[in-house]
């Protein structure tokens, strides 16, 4: 097939033999089956910004780290320096995510490096060594809808033991490999330690893959994984090796007034950087 743009100067120095074929156009990316010196990769190539559909909310950009406090004053003001360099660090965010979850043994795409917007990883198969499906294009058992679950539950422990929350985990970003489900898709992922939503985003992470897995086998749907994790991992006592029940006894508290002021005041940040986006 025709070499896109992008993955042109990474054939013209060696980077890629070949693109083999299209595999898949997301929200966010484009990702082709690509030969390197004789292996069979994928080569993730990130959309332009106005050209996405997700947009890099306020809600995952908090507590992000910028290299320098003049970029951060340029990503502040919403300036065209400002822009590339948010994108950058968009970009980056997964670049960072992977190489340190498949380091705390995360099963992700393994990452080969990142090359002017282009990420080359694994290419991750089924049994039969074809691309493998994501969860939501296969019909599954009640049985292994239940195991299933169970490894994404403790994958989802590993990232959070690591300080790291998704942050847009479904159906739609797991791929079911040969060894299991695999998790994709790390852009929008925050640090659990530094961003004031994480709790939000890791429960709603918990409870899609808990919505996916229960139209298999029901008794998923009332679990409450993600609250439990969560507590365990505020008060250190969650581990890897930690089993969780899936229950969750709730204690009544006063309504957390801060917490939703943060909410209104990072929904009209998001509003003025898209009306700042729109404007060019």
């Amino acid at each position: 097939m025709k070499t896109p743009k992008q993955i042109a100067p990474l054939v013209h120095d060696g980077l890629i033999d070949e693109v083999v074929r299209s595999l898949k156009s997301g929200k966010e990316a484009s990702v082709y089956v690509v030969r390197c010196n004789g292996e069979i990769r994928c080569a993730k190539v990130y959309k332009e910004s106005n050209k996405r559909g997700f947009r890099q909310s306020v809600l995952y950009q908090e507590g992000r780290k910028v290299r320098s406090s003049r970029r951060a004053r340029a990503i502040e003001k919403g300036s065209r320096y400002g822009r590339q360099e948010q994108e950058d660090a968009w970009q980056n965010a997964e670049v960072d995510a992977l190489y340190r979850l498949a380091a705390a043994g995360v099963r992700v795409p393994q990452p080969y490096g990142f090359f002017g917007g282009v990420l080359l990883m694994e290419l991750v198969t089924d049994d039969e060594g074809n691309a493998a499906p994501r969860l939501n294009d296969v019909d599954l058992t009640a049985e292994q809808a239940r195991e299933y679950h169970r490894k994404i539950i403790a994958q989802i422990v590993l990232m959070l033991c690591d300080g790291i929350v998704h942050g847009d985990l479904s159906e739609y970003n797991v791929l079911l490999g040969g060894d299991g489900p695999v998790i994709i898709d790390l852009p929008q992922a925050v640090d659990a330690a530094g961003n004031n939503n994480a709790a939000m985003m890791l429960e709603r992470d918990v409870d899609n893959m808990a919505a996916y897995f229960g139209r298999f086998a029901p008794e998923l749907l009332t679990t409450q994984y993600g609250k439990e994790m969560w507590r365990l991992y505020k008060s250190g006592e969650l581990h890897p090796e930690t089993e969780l029940t899936g229950r969750f006894i709730s204690h009544d508290k006063p309504a957390d007034v801060r917490g939703v002021m943060r909410a209104i005041d990072a929904a009209r940040k998001e509003n003025e950087e898209r009306l700042r986006y729109e404007r060019g």
